[in-house]
């Protein structure tokens, strides 16, 4: 997936069009993330559209849930989505970073092995 020890780096450009992908990748699990929070909160608390999508935001953004759940499904449900979260947040954070991390160690092996 990433270039190798022994290949030059990526352009700014090619670097950037890398970043790009990564960042298309994670916003998509977002979007799907809180889709599925949304519909939870509904199902789960009868909640409207607007305070599903609060409630699903602010656990995925770490901020925890507006509304305190009022049933047992939906404390159930709060409880593995705060989990979900928590793990999506993980992922996100690393294949964002990844791109970046990649690179700032292949510059360093790349120009130490030319002699730089």
């Amino acid at each position: 997936m990433f270039e190798h020890l022994g290949q030059p780096p990526l352009t700014r450009w090619a670097f950037a069009l890398r970043l790009a992908r990564h960042f298309v990748v994670t916003s998509a699990l977002m979007v799907a993330s809180v889709g599925a929070g949304m519909l939870g909160y509904m199902h789960y608390e009868h909640l409207d559209w607007r305070e599903a999508f609060l409630n699903s935001a602010m656990l995925l953004g770490g901020m925890g849930p507006v509304d305190a759940p009022k049933s047992d499904a939906g404390k159930i449900f709060a409880g593995m989505f705060a989990l979900y979260s928590g793990l999506v947040f993980l992922i996100v954070a690393g294949v964002l970073l990844a791109p970046v991390v990649h690179r700032v160690v292949h510059l360093f092996h790349w120009r130490r092995g030319r002699g730089g």
